[in-house]
């Protein structure tokens, strides 16, 4: 499977070291079998005035059936109950890698809502119902990483 990683440089070896704590699936190594998606997630660096950097891997599918994964199919209550713990620094699951969809700017001004109790959570479902889910795959051990994910090349947006 070809994946790709969005970011302002090259990333040949990706490593957890420079995850972020607090995102989507938790500390972890981002990437989307959607080239438009990268694309989106380059613009936040470009908008900056940095590079745009899109990182291609070769994704041996087969950690699938070796690791502890988690796989959301739609945006749901689960997906909504599981990003608000992992923003919010109270996921202690052990999931080895997560597959769902994204919380991009407008389905995270649904979430905002609910969290700031404008909305209760069957609203907050029902409008990101409406949302066409774009996907993501975040790699939260290293050993994933280094065994099944190889480096292809980048390209510059």
């Amino acid at each position: 499977m070809i994946l790709y990683h969005g970011s302002y440089l090259k990333i040949q070896k990706p490593d957890l070291i420079h995850s972020r704590d607090n995102v989507d699936f938790g500390r972890g190594f981002y990437t989307t079998p959607i080239h438009e998606q990268a694309v989106k997630w380059c613009q936040k660096f470009k908008r900056r005035g940095k590079n745009g950097i899109i990182s291609l891997y070769n994704f041996d599918e087969s950690a699938f059936q070796k690791f502890k994964v988690l796989k959301f199919d739609s945006y749901s209550e689960d997906w909504l109950n599981f990003i608000l713990n992992c923003r919010t620094g109270k996921d202690f699951t052990d999931y080895d890698i997560v597959i769902g969809g994204v919380a991009n700017d407008k389905v995270f001004n649904t979430v905002e809502l609910y969290i700031d109790h404008l909305i209760d959570k069957k609203e907050a479902i029902r409008r990101l119902r409406y949302e066409k889910p774009n996907l993501q795959i975040c790699f939260r051990i290293q050993k994933v990483l280094d065994e099944y994910l190889h480096y292809e090349g980048s390209e510059q947006i």
